[in-house]
């Protein structure tokens, strides 16, 4: 069968937009901790410039940065109170602050970032925790995306859209406002070696920004593979993603029930010192189980009982057709349907060319490969060619929709599209397990 047949690529195009900014800290000054002596100093130079306005003078420079920025942020004042309470531990003994002076100091230590100026790609969706008011045979879902800015720097961004019973998608346009969630480490509200983060509850959930919060993270937060995790009749939405700090990566799992309050974790154990784990959505004989790429060049199967500590697993799939020989990786959490688990695994190629293709698990022994497609599923068409990283499509995770599977997909590192595929002619490209291709 024609793979041009079987894919019906969506054409959503969702591309970067340099628009879309949040506020976070500036240099000459990070938080307080780490600042060195020179940043110190610098810090207490602009402080003691600032206080060398009167009160006229700093009136009139709060007004000029609210014409120039309030609309484009929510409580931005707020924000700048804030950031200067943050700093104040760097500070050098000094007279009591007006709140006007407050203000306008904490906004020499903030900048506008353009989170996804330069990329918004590697998506994955699920299902929307609100299926209200949805028409029969159609699903609410969100799509998680990776948004890179200035620096390269990779944060978390969604989307919210529908998918209707013959697999049309439509994906709501974000509003034009975004931000940054408050953060609960250390202060009771998150658990132990936890951060926890939540967002206003009157925020959209696409002006909801997942920035890096820790050292760990200070590069980015890469890759999110979001899956519903169902356990005891209980949905928790989960994502393994990688932690980046410009020269290490770990990988840390992502909890959620409802997208505003999030808890981050750092995996332990041996696999999660490298990138790529994908969490079966629900356990496997009692234990949860995970597709990991270990070894930066195959995919092993991991059992666990206890889902943050993640010991080496057993080799499930290595390269093996020309369109991987470089590595394989996966695209995501398997998925379920009723002849077994689909498992969508990208492959690397001449010239570093990105393909996707498929393979079919056993339902009760995921180690059992039942059927696979030999030639990719999923190409670089001639129109996807050109981004950031040419001749890639990537995706962090598809899902199912009736007898449909929906799978974003990022195209050359730069921009995001989808395609939906029935499951009965997909299953029909596979080759069983064996055949010699």
């Amino acid at each position: 069968m024609a793979q041009s047949s079987l894919l019906n690529r969506q054409a959503l195009y969702l591309k970067p937009d340099p628009t879309r900014v949040i506020v976070r800290p500036f240099k000459p000054s990070t938080e307080p901790q780490h600042l060195n002596p020179r940043d110190k100093t610098r810090a207490n130079e602009i402080v003691d410039r600032v206080l060398t306005l009167d009160a006229v003078a700093t009136t009139h420079q709060l007004h000029d940065i609210l014409d120039n920025f309030e609309g484009r942020h929510r409580n931005l004042l707020r924000q700048f109170e804030l950031r200067a309470d943050a700093m104040e531990n760097a500070f050098a003994h000094h007279p009591a602050f007006s709140q006007q002076q407050r203000q306008l100091i904490g906004a020499y230590f903030m900048n506008e970032y353009s989170f996804e100026s330069a990329a918004l790609f590697n998506p994955s969706i699920v299902p929307h925790p609100d299926q209200s008011n949805v028409a029969e045979g159609s699903r609410r879902l969100i799509l998680s995306l990776r948004a890179v800015g200035e620096g390269h720097i990779s944060s978390l961004t969604f989307r919210t859209g529908m998918i209707d019973a013959e697999g049309a998608v439509a994906i709501d346009a974000p509003v034009r406002l975004a931000g940054l969630p408050d953060i609960h480490a250390n202060d009771g509200l998150a658990p132990a070696g936890c951060i926890g983060i939540s967002f206003k509850e009157e925020s959209d959930l696409s002006e909801r920004v997942i920035f890096p919060v820790t050292e760990a993270q200070s590069n980015g937060i890469e890759d999110a593979r979001f899956v519903a995790f169902e356990d005891e009749g209980k949905t928790v939405y989960y994502a393994t993603y990688t932690a980046y700090n410009g020269a290490g990566i770990r990988s840390e799992l992502l909890e959620t029930q409802d997208f505003l309050n999030f808890t981050l974790t750092p995996l332990r154990g041996p696999a999660a010192r490298n990138k790529g784990m994908a969490l079966f959505p629900r356990r496997i004989n009692g234990r949860y189980a995970m597709i990991a790429r270990q070894d930066s060049e195959n995919l092993f199967l991991l059992y666990s009982d206890d889902l943050h500590n993640w010991d080496e697993g057993q080799l499930l799939m290595k390269p093996e057709f020309a369109w991987q020989f470089v590595q394989i990786g996966n695209c995501g959490s398997p998925v379920e349907i009723d002849e077994g688990w689909l498992l969508f695994t990208h492959g690397v190629g001449p010239m570093r060319r990105y393909s996707i293709g498929v393979t079919l698990l056993d339902k009760g022994d995921p180690s059992i490969i039942l059927a696979r497609t030999v030639d990719p599923l999923l190409q670089p068409e001639p129109t996807e060619r050109e981004g950031y990283v040419p001749n890639v499509v990537y995706s962090c995770g598809a899902m199912r929709h009736g007898d449909l599977i929906a799978l974003p997909y990022a195209v050359s590192d730069t921009y995001s599209n989808f395609t939906t595929m029935k499951i009965s002619m997909l299953l029909e490209t596979m080759q069983p397990a064996g055949f010699p291709g």
